[in-house]
Parts: structure tokens; sequence; C-alpha cells
């Protein structure tokens, strides 16, 4: 952290009810979209850790509604696992420090966006799944945010990223970016947007699911990345569901197809080597095993049909979002590395090949649990 940032988060803790004087922060390289960074206070002998982030506006265009979301999420889950008699609430759940005015979020004088988290303590994420306990762990985690959270009117949220899951439109999009190749590189994309193209009879099949009402609108994280499960760092228990921004009306698919494609496979999500990529059976039968378990009772039984189409249909549809901004000059999420997000989208496609060869037998399981 420089001399600059260091003053800057020192005035913006200052905006936020936190006790005692700033000591020390660093910025913390995680995710695509938003800055983050971790700050410590004292007060006399008590010790608060925070993490102050910023929000990016030109993703999140409504950042009121976005906070007003998390507050009334953490906040019901807060009263929700109380009710339950769980212990270490600051480490089951995000919880927000509001400003001296009482408000989720600060504007600067540049008009940006800041939040601030109490930090989960004794926790740690990971990249990449490592162990079948971990998917397991990871499915439960999830699923368990979704049952503490079925209670709550999906339609008083606000959508914050619309149609985010929206295949169809996503793929409308990709057809457009390919035919106007405005930074030309369309060519160097091409095996990929054959692929793609090949995937056209089963881009609409979730949303055809909602519409014909098979499947319910629910309170979803719709972001379920592995790496956003905080696992406590001795027993490797899953305890705290982050990265917030994305919690609104949606559907419960599109939770667990994105856990298939991000805890199925030992790759980061940029993996080059594709050759090391595919679905393996024993990480996905403990990811499922540990979904069904948290949301056996309320989960139905045509949501249950369609979760292993969702695995293969969520990992296209972030796919095709990466090729999408590869093919629109690197817009959307950052990059670390020339042709990045191509990579990404690499990995995604070979992922769905691998679940393509696998289905029946991944359907056969769900069946089972």
């Amino acid at each position: 952290m420089n001399p600059q940032e260091r003053e800057k988060l020192i005035l913006i803790g200052r905006k936020f009810r936190i006790p005692g004087a700033f000591q020390d922060g660093h910025r913390i390289k995680i995710g695509h979209i938003n800055e983050t960074f971790g700050a410590t206070y004292v007060d006399g002998k008590e010790v608060s850790r925070v993490v102050h982030q910023t929000i990016n506006t030109q993703v999140f265009r409504e950042p009121i509604p976005l906070m007003n979301n998390v507050v009334r999420v953490t906040e019901h889950l807060r009263r929700k696992l109380a009710a339950e008699g769980a212990s270490d609430l600051r480490r089951r759940s995000l919880e927000v420090i509001p400003t001296h005015d009482g408000l989720p979020y600060h504007i600067d004088e540049d008009g940006r966006y800041w939040r601030t988290f109490v930090f989960v303590e004794g926790v740690r994420s990971y990249d990449a799944v490592q162990t079948p306990l971990q998917a397991a762990q990871a499915g439960h985690a999830f699923g368990r945010f979704q049952a503490l959270l079925s209670d709550l009117p999906a339609r008083e949220l606000a959508t914050t990223i619309p149609d985010f899951h929206h295949t169809p439109k996503r793929f409308e999009r990709l057809l457009k970016a390919i035919e106007i190749d405005e930074f030309n590189r369309a060519k160097s994309a091409s095996k990929e947007i054959a692929f793609a193209q090949s995937m056209a009879p089963v881009v609409s099949a979730l949303v055809d699911a909602e519409a014909r009402g098979d499947v319910p609108l629910r309170v979803t994280h719709n972001d379920t990345k592995f790496n956003n499960v905080l696992l406590d760092e001795e027993s490797g228990e899953a305890m705290c569901v982050v990265d917030l921004d994305t919690v609104m009306p949606g559907l419960v698919l599109y939770d667990f197809g994105d856990m298939v494609r991000t805890t199925t496979s030992r790759t980061a999500e940029d993996e080059q080597y594709l050759d090391r990529v595919e679905l393996e059976m024993p990480m996905f039968e403990a990811l499922a095993r540990g979904y069904i378990e948290a949301t056996r009772d309320f989960v139905t039984p045509a949501e249950r049909r369609l979760m292993v189409l969702s695995g293969k249909l969520i990992t296209f549809t972030i796919g095709i979002r990466f090729l999408t901004d590869y093919l629109q000059g690197d817009q959307y999420f950052r990059i670390h590395r020339e042709h990045h997000n191509l990579d990404r989208c690499r990995k995604q496609f070979k992922l769905i090949q691998s679940i393509q060869t696998k289905e029946d037998e991944m359907q056969r399981l769900v069946e089972r649990l």
C-alpha cells in the first residue's frame, strides 16, 4: 500500500463506526470487480479488524439498492442463526458496519462508494477446491445460505445486475460481439465461438422452466464460486458465505450450477493447461450430497431434476461472458495478462465437454441422493 492509499484509508475509516484509531492497512488482492483493503484499529486493549471495500459502479450501477440488499440479507441471516442458537455469529454471516450517519455506505469526494464489514477471523478461502470434503462443505454452505433465506420474499430485494444469469440474453450479446468484432479478436477465438454456437439448442432451458412455472423465484447468491465460502482454518468447516453483491431474486439452479463449475475440478478459473480440466465425480458427489442435505426441506422435485443441466448451462453462461468480454476489449473482468479472458473461457468450455461425457452418471447420482 502506497502512502496515498494509506492516507485515503485513514480518512475512509473515520466515516464508519469503528472504535479506536487506525493502526495499519493493506490491499487484499481478491476478486475481479471491487477494490478491497484490510485495516486494523486499536482502542486501548481492544483490536478491531475490518474490511473496507469500494463498489464498482461501472458494474453495479445502483449501489444504494445493492447495499440495502446486503443489509437486509445479513440481518435476516443473523436473526435466523441466533434463533437456532448458533455461536460465533460474526464468523457465520457478514456484518455491515454503518457510517456515523447510520448508512451502510459512504460516498467519498470522488464519488466512489465505500462499505465496511467486520473481518471474519480464523478462516481462509481457496481459489480451487482441493478435496471432496471441501466440495461437500461448499455445497452445504450455499445450500444452507439458501435455506436460511427461503422465507425472505425474493421480490422484496432489488435486482443488482439485470439478467445476470439469463443465458439467452448473454448468448445474444455474444453473437453481437462476434458480429461487430471491434477489437479484431474473433479470429483468435474461432474455436471457442464455434463451440458456443453449438450450444444454442439448450441456452433457454432454465429461463423456459421459470417461465412455465416449473421452478420458483427465490433469494439466491448468484456467484457461488468456491472462493466465496470461508472455511475454518483448523477444522475446514464452512463458516461464512461472502461476496453478496449479486444476492437478489434468482433460481436455486443458478447457484448449484455455478458450484458445479467451481468445485468439481481442482483447477483455477483461468487454468491454461486444459488437459488438467475435468469434472471429477468424487467432487461432484460430495458437492451434490452437501447441497441436497442442506436444501432437502424446500427444494422441489423439478428443481432437483434440473440440477445437472444447470451445471452445464451456468458453466456455459460464465464461459460466454468471458468470451464476450474478450471480444469487447476486456471491459468487465479485471485481467492480469494478455488473452486472460480467453483463457478463462477455454477453461469453462473444457469443463462443459467433461460434463457432457458424464451427464447420465451425474443425473443418476442426484436421483439417488
